[in-house]
């Protein structure tokens, strides 16, 4: 199965936090980042005092269930020190599962697709450069590529 994840980070070294949590990913059994967009210097989102954020979107390819990978994404999230004192808190790293090739679910634990990914600029600006027609996998997202405020997109960074 793929998988899209947007990682994010705006405490410590965001780079190398980004850095050593795709390492991570990449080391979950029958998991392979197939592809990784460029980094961008981002505005904060819901809570405005805290630094930029450095964020992308990964493809990652694996034989683990969307749950399984929301699981193994919070295990590294809490190993990497991520704290949650408050919604839309400042983070070390933020690992958000997007969109799972023909997989939709809503629960409580999981939603996918990602239900605010088509407003966030964060998300869809790297993710353009992935999918430059707006198509991943049957999800055309071309329409909110095209409709997203890339006001709050400060700089594609480069590694």
């Amino acid at each position: 199965m793929y998988l899209l994840l947007g990682l994010g980070a705006n405490l410590g070294d965001p780079q190398n936090a980004l850095t050593a949590a795709l390492e991570a990913i990449a080391a979950l059994p029958h998991t392979r980042v197939s592809r990784v967009s460029g980094r961008y210097l981002t505005a904060p989102v819901g809570y405005a005092d805290q630094p930029p954020f450095v964020n992308l979107v990964a493809e990652v390819e694996t034989d683990l269930s969307p749950e399984a990978m929301l699981g193994a994404c919070l295990g590294i999230e809490a190993a990497m020190g991520r704290q949650r004192p408050f919604k839309n808190a400042p983070r070390v790293i933020d690992i958000d599962l997007l969109l799972a090739e023909g997989f939709t679910k809503n629960s409580p634990e999981l939603t996918l697709p990602h239900p605010r990914m088509a407003e966030r600029a964060f998300v869809l600006v790297p993710l353009e450069e992935l999918c430059p027609d707006g198509n991943w996998r049957g999800n055309d997202l071309s329409a909110a590529m095209a409709a997203v405020d890339r006001s709050q997109i400060f700089d594609r960074l480069d590694d």
